[in-house]
């Protein structure tokens, strides 16, 4: 996002108490894009990239589309009404426009870095939309002089100076040094440029229009502009055209190479019969394991969830060697947030660890997804054995951030956040366990690890002052010890060698015994952080990751010589937790929605709004708990295991297909004002991921889902 779309932002969303000026938001709209190239369809049919973190290329800044009938333009983000929504199980966006007695139908589907916009013109009584009709049939008055008018402006490398054009035989291509970018159509087309808003129009009050309606007679300067305007007709007995655009880098090809890729795109993919086939081809290949079982009964549970929308949105965000973003990047110029494209480890090894135990209960043929996260994991490990702040995801090079304490010279620095260390060898032990017992390279990340999680254990047994799940404090976090006993419980039964394992094991006992310090007596709940020696005793929604941890925990076994196993006290000290975090962060307000704010009295992005937001992850997150708690609690014969089932799925009620905290697109943002406007990063993959492991853990023993049979110890 260039600073002259955020000044027209700010502009259009002065006194909007629901926007935070300056933003591109993806609350509206959807995305398509599997794998390196990520273009966000908005409403009225406009596109963006958001495509830099999974390929290092920034493509389309803004675009803007019209179309031209009996010599009048008619732009589609002012003078049409439009409808949106998926074709079927694929990333085809379908955008259906009304034009006054006709309809405009407008499918976006990117393959690769080839996104492609196919325009369709009927009569209102002609049907263009999802079917497998091609783009045939006659119209009202047989044939229709129509053109389609698209003004993209590109940001090469970010640049929105110092950008040049070169217009090629029915193509354009827009440059800056390494990154190249490219349009073209399977009809004619005319191009020209337009020079950028000067300093004088971005000063005035009202935004700047796309196109501008004047540009000073600046016609040479059109060639150095990253603003591109096409003319490109419309034919057929259905007038349609398909536009290509082809983000590309030095490594490439040549210049011709690229040219003969983007008119082939354009050309082969002509009609809609040609779209809808690549669409298909691609939603198939990708979820593969997902369709096939479907309809199978032999997974039961999943219709709790739609499995497909939620690896849809997961794989949106995923790069083709694996890691995910945390979400679209919405606020570019980090002016309210840290920015959420880049990949968390925290964020990615947990969505890693829930898709690894949905797939182990219903067979989603996720297989490719696991060994690429083990593997990226151990390309981007620390020598210390940790795992640095957010990387970016397509080469794995460190990212800005605020806690890349490990990797500063500094002594003893607690901008750390360890919970991700201990996510990420969480999913390493448990990969190993139940996918690949023989992967070397993932067992020497996991052995290295164990000295990366013992580098910031205390010795009274729980984790060192660092900083938190949520990134807004530092101290020693209920959440960071609970991530820290999951991640030794699930080593020491990982196919390792054993002094690591007992290594582990000693950990994980040292831990359990040591969040005793976290327990606040008089209330019956934990903590949100020791801090200073002093229990704060706020509530705090990551605090909810207890459950699993003490399941984990349990799985090693229990009896007098081992040493292990959750005891009676403590299984109730997870009831009176989870009960009390849950009711005192739950939220019913005036308005459509309810569910969980993170933390007691969180006051971030909340503007005129006194109460805490209710968070899509927060909420996701109790119920996954809570169904993690209920078959610990069956297993050791708990009454209270029921109440828990119960909980769950009232909870999963409110993320799930049919729920209030699900946006219109299907996507799960990350937060809701109380009158229910969607907010922040949207989709956010972590509640996805959450979603569809609860159901999955709601229709499966703890047992089945994730125990599996032991390998034997390997020696390293």
């Amino acid at each position: 996002m260039k600073l002259h779309s955020a000044l027209n932002d700010v502009k259009r969303s002065q006194g909007e108490s629901r926007l935070f000026p300056g933003e591109r938001r993806s609350t509206t709209g959807r995305f398509s894009g599997f794998d390196d190239r990520l273009v966000h369809v908005a409403p009225d049919g406009s596109l963006r990239d958001y495509s830099y973190p999974l390929s290092g290329l920034v493509g389309i800044d803004r675009s803007r589309f019209g179309i031209e009938l009996d010599d009048t333009v008619s732009w589609l983000d002012s003078d049409t009404t439009a409808t949106q929504r998926y074709v079927d199980e694929t990333a085809i966006v379908e955008t259906r426009h009304d034009l006054d007695g006709r309809s405009l139908t407008q499918y976006d589907i990117t393959v690769g870095r080839l996104h492609l916009t196919h325009f369709s013109l009927a009569g209102a009584d002609e049907p263009t939309g999802g079917t497998d009709a091609d783009n045939t049939g006659n119209t009202t008055d047989g044939t229709i002089d129509a053109t389609l008018h698209a003004c993209l402006a590109f940001a090469p490398e970010d640049r929105a100076s110092r950008v040049g054009q070169l217009r090629h035989d029915n193509a354009v291509e827009i440059h800056h040094d390494r990154e190249r970018d490219y349009l073209a159509a399977s009809t004619d087309l005319a191009i020209s440029g337009q020079v950028p808003a000067c300093f004088t129009e971005l000063l005035e009050t009202s935004p700047t229009p796309l196109p501008r309606t004047d540009d000073a007679g600046r016609y040479e300067e059109d060639r150095l502009s990253p603003i591109t305007l096409a003319e490109i007709e419309l034919t057929g007995a259905t007038p349609s055209t398909t536009v290509a655009t082809l983000l590309t880098d030095s490594d490439d090809g040549s210049r011709t190479d690229s040219l003969d890729r983007v008119r082939d795109g354009a050309n082969a993919h002509a009609t809609r019969r040609a779209v809808l086939d690549a669409g298909r081809t691609q939603a198939a290949e990708a979820f593969a394991g997902v369709l096939a079982t479907a309809s199978d009964e032999a997974a039961p549970g999943l219709e709790l969830t739609d499995p497909v929308v939620d690896l849809r949105a997961l794989r949106l965000l995923r790069a083709p060697n694996g890691p995910r973003i945390a979400g679209p990047e919405f606020d570019p110029f980090f002016r309210y947030s840290g920015g959420y494209g880049y990949t968390w480890f925290r964020d990615d090894a947990e969505i890693a660890t829930f898709l690894l135990a949905a797939d182990r209960r219903a067979e989603l043929g996720l297989e490719d997804w696991h060994r690429k996260s083990a593997h990226f994991y151990a390309q981007t490990q620390l020598d210390d054995g940790t795992w640095p702040h957010r990387v970016w995801p397509h080469n794995g090079r460190l990212a800005p951030g605020w806690a890349h304490g490990r990797i500063e010279e500094t002594d003893e620095s607690t901008d750390y956040q360890a919970d991700q260390t201990a996510s990420v060898a969480a999913y390493l032990a448990t990969y190993l366990r139940v996918v690949d017992s023989d992967d070397t390279q993932a067992r020497q990340s996991l052995v290295a690890a164990l000295d990366g999680l013992d580098a910031a254990l205390g010795a009274d047994g729980l984790p060192t002052r660092v900083q938190n799940a949520w990134e807004n404090m530092t101290g020693r976090f209920t959440h960071t010890a609970a991530t820290y006993l999951e991640a030794y419980a699930t080593i020491a039964r990982a196919p390792i060698a054993d002094q690591h394992r007992d290594r582990a094991l000693a950990r994980a006992r040292t831990v359990y015994t040591a969040l005793d310090d976290l327990w606040i007596p008089d209330q019956e709940r934990y903590a949100l952080r020791l801090d200073d020696g002093e229990l704060d005793a706020r509530l705090d929604g990551s605090t909810v990751a207890l459950a699993s941890a003490h399941r984990e925990f349990n799985a090693l076994g229990a009896g007098p010589e081992a040493g292990t196993g959750v005891a009676a006290d403590r299984l109730d000290r997870l009831v009176t937790h989870l009960e009390t975090t849950i009711d005192g962060l739950y939220r019913d307000p005036d308005g459509p929605i309810e569910g969980l704010a993170r933390i007691e009295d969180d006051p971030w992005r909340t503007t005129d709004q006194s109460a805490p937001k209710i968070w899509t992850v927060t909420t996701a997150w109790a119920a996954h708990a809570a169904a993690t708690l209920s078959s610990l609690l069956a297993a050791h014969d708990h009454d209270a295991a029921a109440g828990f089932d119960e909980r769950a799925r009232e909870l999963l009620e409110l993320v799930a297909p049919g729920g209030p905290l699900r946006a219109a697109t299907g996507y799960l943002p990350e937060q809701f004002f109380d009158d229910g406007t969607p907010d922040s990063a949207t989709p956010l993959g972590w509640p996805h991921a959450l979603r569809l492991a609860t159901a999955a853990e709601l229709a499966a023993d703890e047992s089945e889902l994730m125990g599996g049979v032991d390998h034997a110890p390997l020696q390293d």
